[in-house]
């Protein structure tokens, strides 16, 4: 399949594509006589595994770590698998860090009456008080 019919299939722009070949998260692919770059089913369940694997979360180095983990079959799936703890350990992290914005934008949007004079919005005050 040519590079389009690809990108088609696995749901990605064909900029993706390359950019994931000059990454090396996709093997540099074959060429036709014409010189257009040709495609094969591997190519597509391993674009699908790096989508899959961006939806979890997983930065590009570490889906290239996983990838490389993949192509070795047959090995033991603890570095899987502790690859997979490390990443659910830093979504936590910011899903903490992200109640706590939530919770401290929230008390200074139910302190600002939403009408008068600036000078006295609590939001502006709280983001232009030094801290401690």
């Amino acid at each position: 399949m040519n590079i389009g019919q690809l990108a088609r299939q696995a749901g990605v722009p064909i900029d993706t594509v390359r950019y994931y070949e000059r990454q090396h998260l996709l093997p540099t692919a074959r060429r036709s006589a014409g010189g257009y770059r040709v495609f094969d089913q591997g190519d597509l369940t391993r674009l699908q595994f790096i989508r899959r694997a961006k939806a979890l979360g997983f930065t590009l180095e570490e889906i290239g770590e996983l990838l490389s983990l993949s192509d070795q079959r047959g090995q033991d799936m603890a570095q899987v698998r502790e690859t997979a703890v490390h990443k659910l350990a830093d979504i936590q992290q910011r899903i903490t860090e992200l109640q706590r914005m939530h919770a401290a934008l929230e008390q200074l949007v139910d302190a600002c009456p939403g009408h008068g004079d600036l000078q006295q919005c609590p939001i502006l005050a709280a983001l232009t008080e030094p801290r401690p």
